[in-house]
């Protein structure tokens, strides 16, 4: 077992035991104010304590396992524990009302939330280093012998032109004798047509500068008439010399190096980002850093260079800091810690208003200047401060972000569950939403939908409200469709049987139809769905995010007082879970991520279908039942069995396997016959085979597991919608099984013949992780509540 796999499952038993204990207290607490009269002390919670407890109670629950439901008082099947009552909750699909002394005992605190600039600290390590471009090696221009090295040791301050070595050289003496005899055979050459052409003394004039004699010396050789065997080598930088790698009396080649000399009164600091920090590390910030040799000082100087490539192995990218170091306190190879604090703006950019109007240089941060020019040291023209990732001024307070605060937040991967105080009511009352965050900024989680300025969010006991909402069977962070599944199968015949008369997909009944303007327009936010999935099967992300943005614009237009007051609620959560998935989806830059989006989406537009009745509206319908020959059908049932092994080898994590049977999948897809079927059915034959064949060449070409798992989860969405649309014969029963921890929180369907789950998303991490277990035959009135496993 990795470690990966080893932090997941400890991660998992540490939340599990923590909800256990919650709810536990909050059951016993419910129960507590439910029961009958009892004496109690003064300040204490009565029954009267949770709103509607003086109704007798029809719903009993256990605190430990909320799944269960009966209609009266009793023991628990799986635990033994008493079961306590539910209360009748507060309207709203995830609201609840408790007393004054509830909330006291929950210690819970609100603060409101607004738009602030919030700073973001990101902390490295790194060293100093040299400054590369202010290096310098001293090498043996000509092939020799080390006669006389002025500088005996590294550590010696040299100045630009000291002298450093002096070498003895057969070649250098050979070169200086053709540049004499050149000199003489150019006199005593008679005056021709081709005098002025032929000059062999400038031949050998520029092979001796090429060999690192300077023009002086030159000159000299030339005053003097005769050849020196020896050549004295310049520093060519002031600088201190950081390495002697030849010692007197070596002999050199041509290039051979033998000093090092840097300039120490500019270097460099090297630091280690990690790559969640990159987003608030721009090119030119200021960067504040400490050494243990100075204690309590603070050095200074600014990011030139952000590594454009990440350590695998660490994770981390280097950031390259510019410090002048004109005493020369700093030594090379000194560790450093260093903090960046970037404030932030709307949109997580970086806010710097000191640079607003500003010129930088791109490779030397330092250059700043009030209009445009050249770079003072290399001579690059200048580029705006804007152009480098900055919001250099403050326009307006849109500029400003929405934040909440860290302890807000119930995470759920990109998402989070809040609650919120409902203002106004006569008791505390709360309600839990869904928003889409930001990244996290200090302790502060920037908010991209969902809340809106002046909202009251719980920041202390809100795990505790979440885990009395799940008690309700209401839809919470640990049970994302409520406790009781949800009512997953109503097809318009009434609540299921122990759900909470608020939780989603506890249908309205026929007798309260959807207004004619309203159920069309549900209508056209369930085909934008399916026109998203097509999107997805044909890679094409621009129309991808194009649909999202359309379905987020659909959702806002259906006007909720126009719904029966009954089904007001339900609305009001549906739209709020498909208005995330509309800001998540249009911003998508990845397959991989359009893939994790539509898959909640899809989920939510079919709950959206169940719960409103639309099921069999018309033809516009995501999963209307098409009528079609049993020999078609029979065509279908070879891929059950692939499917089935295929899931069954990512329950094993046995990739290789899995890898195999997507061979037989492929090639029971293509035997499939369809020219029998009508004009109706072939035309969504042909739309689900074009699915499931861009769904298997995923599959075949899946390099690694989490890739074969990505691609299942929509194997599985097309196969749900086979059976739903064509019916997929089977000589076994067949059940639906949801995950709703896959992909980071997002959940994931699959199939299996028994109820016994064993889970393809995880594999032997959490193999029995699955919060509704129901048979795909289940009654359409559904009173058929199916299991729950965790």
């Amino acid at each position: 077992m990795n470690t990966l796999t080893r932090l997941s499952k400890s991660h998992s038993g540490k939340l599990w035991a923590i909800q256990a204990i919650v709810l536990l207290c909050l059951g016993l607490l419910v129960g507590f104010a439910v029961r009958g009269p009892v004496a109690q002390s003064k300040g204490s919670a009565s029954s009267q304590d949770v709103a509607g407890s003086v109704e007798a109670p029809s719903i009993w629950t256990c605190s430990m396992h909320p799944q269960i439901r009966r209609d009266g008082p009793g023991k628990c099947p799986i635990c033994g524990m008493d079961l306590v009552p539910v209360k009748k909750s507060a309207a709203g699909v995830r609201t609840i009302s408790i007393s004054e002394n509830v909330k006291n005992l929950m210690k819970l605190e609100t603060v409101p939330i607004g738009r602030q600039y919030v700073t973001a600290s990101v902390r490295m390590v790194g060293k100093v280093d040299f400054d590369e471009t202010r290096q310098a090696f001293i090498t043996a221009w000509v092939s020799g012998r080390l006669d006389r090295l002025y500088v005996d040791f590294a550590g010696i301050e040299v100045k630009k032109g000291d002298h450093m070595a002096y070498i003895y050289s057969e070649e250098l003496y050979t070169a200086q004798r053709e540049l004499i005899e050149a000199i003489k055979s150019n006199a005593n050459m008679p005056e021709t047509r081709f005098s002025s052409t032929i000059d062999l003394a400038k031949t050998a004039r520029e092979k001796l500068r090429l060999l690192g004699i300077t023009a002086e010396q030159i000159q000299e050789i030339e005053d003097r008439g005769s050849a020196n065997d020896h050549i004295t080598i310049y520093s060519p930088i002031s600088g201190v010399v950081i390495e002697k790698l030849k010692q007197e009396g070596d002999r050199v080649r041509t290039g051979d190096r033998i000093y090092s000399v840097a300039d120490l009164n500019q270097l460099w600091v090297q630091l280690d980002a990690y790559e969640s920090d990159l987003m608030w590390i721009r090119y030119g910030q200021e960067v504040e850093f400490t050494s243990e040799a100075y204690p309590g000082e603070v050095f200074k100087g600014r990011i030139a260079f952000i590594d454009p490539v990440l350590n695998e192995a660490t994770r981390t990218v280097k950031v390259r800091v510019n410090i002048p170091n004109s005493e020369g306190r700093l030594k090379p190879n000194m560790f450093v810690s260093a903090i960046v604090r970037s404030q932030i703006a709307a949109g997580g950019r970086v806010l710097d208003s000191s640079l607003s109007g500003k010129w930088i240089s791109p490779m030397h941060p330092e250059i700043v200047k009030d209009e445009p020019g050249q770079c003072d040291i290399c001579g690059m023209p200048l580029v705006k401060a804007e152009s480098l990732g900055y919001v250099t001024a403050e326009p307006s307070d849109t500029a400003k972000p929405l934040v909440i605060p860290v302890s807000a937040a119930l995470l759920t991967g990109t998402r989070a569950i809040v609650y919120v105080q409902v203002p106004d009511a006569e008791e505390p009352t709360y309600e839990g939403r869904e928003i889409v965050l930001g990244p996290r900024a200090g302790d502060y989680y920037l908010v991209n939908a969902g809340l809106e300025e002046g909202d009251l969010v719980v920041t202390n006991g809100n795990f505790k409200l979440d885990s009395a909402l799940q008690i309700s069977a209401k839809p919470s962070m640990m049970t994302p469709f409520g406790g009781g599944g949800g009512g997953g199968h109503n097809h318009g015949g009434g609540s299921a049987k122990g759900s909470d008369e608020n939780t989603p997909g506890a249908n309205a009944g026929p007798s309260m139809s959807l207004p004619k303007p309203i159920q069309n327009q549900l209508h056209q936010i369930v085909e934008t769905v399916k026109n998203i999935e097509q999107a997805v099967t044909d890679a094409e992300l621009q129309t991808i995010r194009q649909s999202f943005t359309q379905l987020g614009e659909q959702v806002a237009t259906v006007d909720v007082k126009k719904l029966p007051e009954m089904m007001q609620p339900q609305w009001k959560e549906f739209a709020m879970l498909l208005r995330n998935d509309a800001v998540e989806g249009q911003d998508v830059k990845t397959m991989q991520a359009a893939d994790t989006v539509y898959r909640l989406a899809s989920e939510h537009a079919k709950r959206l279908q169940k719960t409103f009745g639309l099921a069999h509206a018309d033809e516009t319908v995501m999963d209307q039942r098409i009528e079609v020959p049993a020999e078609f059908r029979d065509q279908l049932r070879p891929l059950l069995a692939p499917y089935l092994a295929i899931s069954s080898a990512l329950a094993a994590d046995d990739a290789s396997a899995a890898q195999q049977d997507v061979e037989t999948l492929h090639t029971a897809l293509q035997s499939i016959n369809s020219e029998i079927l009508d004009q109706k059915a072939s035309r969504r034959w042909t739309l689900e085979l074009q699915s499931l064949s861009s769904i298997v060449a995923s599959l075949s070409t899946a390099g690694d597991i989490a890739a074969l798992r990505s691609a299942f989860a929509l194997l599985s969405e097309e196969m749900l919608t086979l059976q739903r649309v064509f019916g997929l014969p089977s000589a076994e029963s067949l059940y639906e099984l949801h995950c709703p921890m896959a992909f980071e929180g997002r959940g994931a369907t699959w199939l299996q013949t028994d109820s016994v789950v064993q889970n393809p998303y995880y594999g032997a991490a959490m193999l029995k992780c699955a919060d509704r277990v129901e048979p795909l035959n289940a009654n359409p009135n559904g009173s058929e509540s199916g299991h729950k496993n965790h």
